[in-house]
């Protein structure tokens, strides 16, 4: 029989397990990512045998004419059914770097409609199932019962004098916010001299650290500015994302 919990305040636990971290080149993304529990990578750029972790290499498999035999998406269904079904130690999958994920799945859809673009599907059909294939993808990542971290490269916006506006993810805005309205934590990471700085550039809601049930994870919040807070989580519910400040360091 059924049995309703009992009718008494309690302290809710509240550990953010998504996190969506860009940043330029060498400004510490990965080596964040790798701070996570037991993390296991899945890489995009050639080199997994590199990673100090346990590492897979994402890849279109093609034959000797071009033509894809395993595509990315084949291969990203593969690994998360492993990670649902089979026994194993890991606790954080990262995906190292989202941008390229998607792209390889763009390539993957035109490859196996034999076109070029996919412009060139009639009735919108290959948007869809590519736009169908990020999507199960993302609610496939956080439907895991672990810690999932997507990393992307950084890009700059200018003004009509050349001045460096805003940094923001590579990545379209559209998967910008398909993957970070699945996230808990946006956080950019950066570089000053020998300094490595990271900070929240968005959160879903204000996180306390008597709500933070993991301790590791709480060792890793402290170091990233504006990611949690000292005292217990609040009973009332936020409902708009906070933006974080810049300081003089970003």
């Amino acid at each position: 029989m059924f049995k309703l919990p009992a009718n008494k305040p309690q302290v809710p636990i509240d550990t953010p397990r998504n996190y969506f971290i860009y940043g330029e080149t060498m400004s510490g993304k990965s080596y964040l990512a790798n701070e996570f529990p037991n993390p296991i990578i899945l890489n995009t750029d050639g080199n997994a045998t590199a990673n100090a972790v346990p590492s897979i290499q994402l890849t279109n498999v093609k034959d000797k004419t071009g033509k894809i035999t395993t595509s990315i998406i084949e291969q990203l269904s593969e690994i998360l059914l492993a990670l649902q079904t089979q026994d194993h130690t890991y606790e954080t999958v990262v995906v190292d770097v989202i941008d390229d994920v998607i792209d390889m799945m763009r390539i993957a859809v035109a490859n196996q409609f034999d076109v070029k673009s996919l412009s060139e599907i009639p009735y919108g059909k290959g948007y869809d199932y590519f736009n169908q294939a990020i999507t199960e993808l993302v609610l496939d990542l956080k439907a895991l019962p672990m810690n999932v971290i997507y990393i992307s490269r950084q890009v700059s916006e200018y003004d009509d004098n050349g001045n460096a506006t805003k940094e923001k993810p590579s990545l379209k805005d559209k998967y910008v916010n398909l993957i970070n309205g699945n996230s808990d934590l946006m956080i950019q990471t950066k570089k000053v001299g020998t300094t490595y700085l990271r900070r929240v550039d968005r959160k879903r809601k204000t996180y306390k650290t008597e709500g933070v049930d993991d301790n590791n994870i709480l060792t890793i919040l402290k170091t990233i500015r504006g990611a949690v807070e000292v005292g217990k989580p609040s009973q009332q519910k936020e409902t708009v994302k906070t933006e974080i400040e810049d300081d003089e360091e970003f």
